[in-house]
């Protein structure tokens, strides 16, 4: 027999209850599945209702809530409902046994009492019964009905109103109860869903709406309390709208996640936040194996502070990667947010357990022995050194974090937050007066492309000669940095669009101008284009340039950069046995492939190397004619002579990243 109505709007139609309790006769039935019973809802109950108070339970139906109140004490509690079938069978049930416990045949938008005389009207779900939709005729129903409750209220008294909260329901509560001298606060019912969920698989979030009714309120109060926390002030309607909607979109994507599988789509992604909180507090990454057991594993991997943008944590590649290491049917990965701050690994996993717990497929054994995993029990350190924003890149930080025993300084974009624009590595030297201090380790690539554009400058520049070069695009200054301190002879021009990019290299990442560096702000472009006009001549010419346009399939260069009338003044600028060395990256092989016949259309030879575990591909151009067997002796050379210089400067501490057979594999010669 089916109970529940074919259309929502029956719900608020006195037809539609007088046939439900006919059905049900003189049957129990507690909407528990939406709303949960008197155990679920006692701790609210506790807390708002005092025994002594004159409670109104408004469209009581045969709920056993009114029961339970009496036989935990409560003595002043009256029941009414717009179906007088269901009003005697509860007259009929409590005749004996709860003499006291009057009900009553009444509309609730157009009760019978008198005025102030209720401390509590206790609602739930009928709110959610009156307002199926946004007709006019049912918010003309559901103002007359909020009208009648602060009519019968006491000063201080208060509506307790259990609802789905719809939103339709939200905005309307919203625009009466703050409007009318009540202060307001929400809180979720987490033991109603919890049941909810244990006997039925239902996730819809449950809250429990406290409007007090006030006289003399200074301003309006909002509060709110999703967690298991004291409730939070918030500032506005649109912060509790905001709330409310999050977490039951929230609940939404948790039931999907709980009955399928994300394989097919290889990960989602979920924000987690608070209402108080402008940014988010965890990024969490849900991945299932293709092929899953009959007994069902599941973990959470919490990513230390700083290794977030690492490859493994920052790519759909590398992150299923961790997940076939984990061996687990289903990994929750955790990137923690840097706006947030995180006391300890204790406090992480008590802050994201219950999001964790609703993200468990169906078919775990045991849902509280779920294991947390990470890289040790250290949930690492981020220091703030400074926070700004650019006018061309938008807000940035740069900071500090602790990583395999080093400390490293990076600058992030943190409209990109997961890539490091810039990264160098510390060291402690001691500074004039004999303090040890912290400072740049010129000797550090922190890019891997990094390697290679050097590699290709030592292929082409004598050390002992004090050629020059041209680097588009300086970011931290780390590569410029390097190629300084690398070649004691070598003069770099270094052009930059964005101006504050120069002060964060000079005051943050060590970049020393002198004679031998130099910084242009200005249009790239534009530079070369005056270069080629004026006939200045360069040993080689880099391009390491981010795009900030997102739409084109490549992130850098920009792709006016690769516009042929550029290359050409590129080409002009060139010395006669000079390189053109370019950063391209795209996941895009169609362009890749564009871009390679372009420039072999007017360069002679290309060779190329492929960064591993990256989108990088960096790009040699030579004018002359080299094959394959020449491209890897020039090269291999190269390596020899920038590993030599870096020994005698004193910057070798990492062989491994100029180990020859390593960088030998990735590279291809296109002729």
């Amino acid at each position: 027999m089916n109970l529940l109505p074919k259309y929502a709007e029956e719900f608020s139609q006195v037809d539609y209850w007088n046939a439900f309790f006919r059905k049900r006769g003189k049957k129990n039935f507690e909407w528990y599945i939406l709303y949960g019973e008197y155990p679920e809802l006692r701790s609210i109950f506790l807390k708002y209702i005092n025994v002594k108070d004159d409670v109104l339970i408004v469209g009581c139906g045969s709920s056993t809530v009114s029961m339970c109140l009496h036989d935990s004490g409560y003595r002043n509690i009256t029941n009414i409902d717009i179906s007088h079938i269901v009003i005697k069978q509860m007259r009929d049930i409590n005749a004996t046994t709860r003499p006291k416990l009057s009900f009553l045949h009444m509309d609730a938008t157009q009760m019978t009492f008198a005025d102030d005389v209720f401390n509590v009207v206790l609602d739930k779900g009928t709110l959610d019964a009156l307002m199926p939709d946004t007709k006019e005729e049912t918010i003309s129903n559901v103002n007359r009905y909020f009208k009648e409750i602060t009519r019968i209220l006491r000063n201080c008294g208060r509506y307790i109103c259990i609802s789905l909260l719809q939103e339709h329901i939200l905005k309307e509560l919203l625009s009466y109860f703050p409007n009318n001298g009540f202060m307001f606060r929400i809180v979720r019912c987490h033991e109603a869903e919890e049941r909810a969920r244990l006997e039925d698989g239902n996730s819809i979030p449950i809250f429990a709406i406290i409007a007090t009714k006030t006289t003399n309120l200074s301003q309006t109060v909002l509060e709110i309390a999703l967690a298991d926390a004291p409730p939070k002030r918030l500032s506005s309607i649109n912060d509790i709208i905001s709330a409310i909607l999050s977490v039951q979109q929230s609940a939404f994507i948790f039931n999907i996640l709980q009955k399928r599988s994300v394989a097919d789509i290889g990960e989602i992604s979920l924000n987690l936040d608070s209402p108080s909180n402008k940014h988010p507090c965890f990024t969490i990454y849900i991945l299932d194996q293709l092929k899953r057991h009959l007994s069902k594993t599941y973990a959470a991997f919490i990513v230390p502070q700083g290794k977030e943008t690492d490859w493994l944590f920052s790519s759909k590649e590398g992150r299923q990667q961790v997940l076939k290491s984990s061996q687990c049917d289903r990994l929750a990965i955790v990137t923690l947010c840097r706006e947030h701050k995180f006391e300890s690994w204790d406090v992480v996993k008590s802050e994201i357990r219950e999001c964790i717990l609703s993200l468990a497929p169906e078919g775990l054994i045991d849902k509280n022995d779920i294991p947390f995993l990470s890289l040790g029990t250290d949930i690492g350190i981020r220091k703030t050194c400074i926070e700004g924003e650019s006018k061309l890149s938008g807000p940035f930080i740069v900071e500090e974090i602790e990583r395999d025993g080093n400390e490293f300084r990076r600058l992030i974009f943190l409209n990109n937050p997961y890539v490091v624009q810039s990264e160098a590595r510390l060291k402690q030297a001691k500074s004039r007066r004999g303090k040890m201090k912290k400072v740049v380790d010129p000797g550090f690539l922190a890019c891997d492309h990094h390697i290679y554009m050097s590699i290709g400058t030592s292929a082409v520049i004598n050390s002992k000669e004090s050629d020059e070069i041209m680097v588009v695009g300086l970011g931290g200054g780390g590569l410029c940095t390097f190629l300084y301190n690398c070649f004691p002879k070598l003069r770099i021009t270094a052009v930059e669009l964005d101006e504050e990019m120069l002060k964060i290299a000079t005051d943050f990442f060590g970049l020393i101008l002198d004679n031998r560096m130099k910084v242009e702000i200005a249009d790239g472009i534009q530079v070369i284009k005056d270069s080629a006009s004026n006939d200045k001549k360069y040993k080689a010419i880099l391009f390491d340039i981010d795009s900030k346009d997102t739409t084109v399939g490549m992130s850098c260069p920009p792709k006016q950069f690769l516009e042929m009338p550029v290359i050409e003044s590129v080409v002009k600028c060139l010395a006669s046995d000079g390189l053109f060395i370019l950063n391209l990256v795209s996941r895009d092989e169609s362009i890749k492939k564009t871009v390679k016949n372009d420039l072999k259309s007017i360069f002679h030879s290309l060779a190329c190397y492929s960064v591993q575990n990256e989108v990088n591909e960096v790009i040699i151009c030579s004018l002359n004619e080299i094959d394959d067997i020449e491209w890897k002796h020039i090269l291999q050379k190269a390596v020899s002579v920038l590993i030599e210089q870096m020994s005698t400067r004193k910057l070798l501490n990492d062989t491994k990243m100029f180990e020859l057979s390593t960088l030998m594999e990735s590279l291809h010669v296109e002729c």
